[in-house]
């Protein structure tokens, strides 16, 4: 009979809490930017931005892995996550920032400036998740090239709009 880890029925509740913590971000963000939709269609984007409705089943996706990732690097037997989930932490943080601040406060520039940070972030992230887990840091790679591509788009639309 194998033993099983002291906690391991509270872990359903663990993701659970994980996934509310993540979707709260992006419900928050939805929250700060009800224009969002108008925002970005009125703004000068360039040729290669893509079309305002995939945003959000992109970033429904993302969060689910964001949430996952954590999951999977917490419930991991004799880790001690402190500093990577600290980095998760901070990469959430800066993710609830850049809405308000892309789409309420129409501060391109300082919402560049919140998603370099952010791109750091989730690739400390990952850094400290793979020292747990490749298959947690594996997770995060498509939420990291996402961050990239709206980095560049963030760019782009800060220049084309000031």
């Amino acid at each position: 009979m194998t033993e099983q880890p002291r906690h391991s029925g509270r872990r359903p509740l663990v993701l659970a809490g994980l996934l509310v913590v993540c979707y709260a971000v992006a419900g928050i963000g939805g929250w700060a930017s009800a224009d969002a939709g108008e925002v970005y269609g009125n703004l000068n984007r360039p040729t290669w931005a893509p079309p305002g409705w995939l945003f959000g089943p992109v970033w429904t996706v993302l969060y689910g892995t964001i949430a996952v990732a954590a999951w999977i690097v917490l419930r991991s037997p004799g880790s001690a996550p402190r500093v990577a989930m600290a980095w998760w932490s901070a990469q959430l943080a800066l993710n609830l920032a850049w809405t308000p601040l892309f789409f309420a406060a129409g501060e391109y520039g300082l919402a560049f400036a919140d998603i370099c940070l952010l791109l750091a972030a989730v690739v400390a992230t990952i850094v400290g998740f793979s020292r747990t887990s490749r298959g947690a840091a594996l997770l995060l790679v498509p939420y990291a090239l996402w961050v990239a591509f709206a980095s560049a788009l963030n760019l782009s639309i800060w220049l084309a709009n000031t």
